[in-house]
């Protein structure tokens, strides 16, 4: 089978690019609005970018009268927002957030959700989720589309705050996902929860900037650069000296 989107019939009764690109992360992203009201929305077009510092992205697409999620004017409103990390026990609610309803209404309640203070940003978080990230945005990029819901908005957060829930916490200093139980998205109206996992490292991948750059650990990407910092200081006073 071959189609060209928005140009050619993929001929199936439902289209699959959704269903190519799988799993995909939930962004279970809370915000507050300028008066003060919470709200809570999945987006399932959700990614990390980049790890020191961390940064997140998430897109939302238009709503089906053409207007902007209400997620979105929050975060450009007040500069702030959280990843919640959506998990199977979770898995209802999350679901009655993605309701769409009238900007104004708070959905902490809707769901029967506990709200908790974020450290340094001023949005509830979802207490019962295991893992929560404090974002301070970045900006937004909107990439046109075809009306009324094409048209997508991309926010980009940088993230100030992680929370993880020692009970999740294994023996090895990792958070176990087999207690954490996230779900992602897939195709159509499907989702999957990941419980069990398996490692792989890259061919010749043994060395330790490779795997700390691998594991995302910004300690020991500044390491590497204080390092280099020293050692060419160290050679530039020698390369002098030996001029002298």
């Amino acid at each position: 089978m071959f189609y060209q989107p928005g140009t050619t019939d993929h001929g199936l009764p439902y289209d699959p690019f959704k269903a190519c690109v799988v799993p995909r992360p939930i962004g279970w992203m809370s915000t507050k609005s300028p008066s003060g009201v919470s709200n809570l929305a999945p987006f399932s077009q959700m990614m990390n970018l980049t790890f020191d510092p961390p940064f997140v992205a998430f897109s939302a697409n238009q709503t089906a009268d053409g207007s902007r999620k209400d997620t979105v004017r929050n975060i450009e409103a007040t500069g702030h927002f959280v990843w919640n990390l959506a998990t199977y026990p979770l898995r209802e609610a999350v679901n009655i957030t993605a309701e769409q309803v009238p900007y104004g209404v708070d959905e902490f309640e809707r769901a029967n959700l506990t709200k908790e203070a974020a450290t340094l940003v001023n949005v509830d978080m979802v207490k019962e989720s295991p893992v929560k990230f404090e974002c301070v945005y970045h900006s937004t990029t909107r990439l046109p589309g075809n009306p009324p819901m094409g048209t997508v908005d991309i926010i980009i957060g940088r993230v100030v705050g992680v929370h993880v829930a020692d009970g999740v916490i294994d023996e090895r200093g990792r958070i176990n996902v087999a207690r954490t139980q996230p779900i992602a998205r897939l195709g159509y109206y499907e989702y999957a929860v990941i419980r069990e996992t398996f490692e792989m490292v890259i061919p010749g991948a043994g060395s330790k900037d490779v795997l700390s750059g691998l594991e995302g650990s910004s300690k020991a990407n500044r390491e590497k650069f204080d390092k280099g910092n020293q050692e060419g200081g160290v050679a530039e006073g020698e390369g002098n000296k030996n001029k002298d």
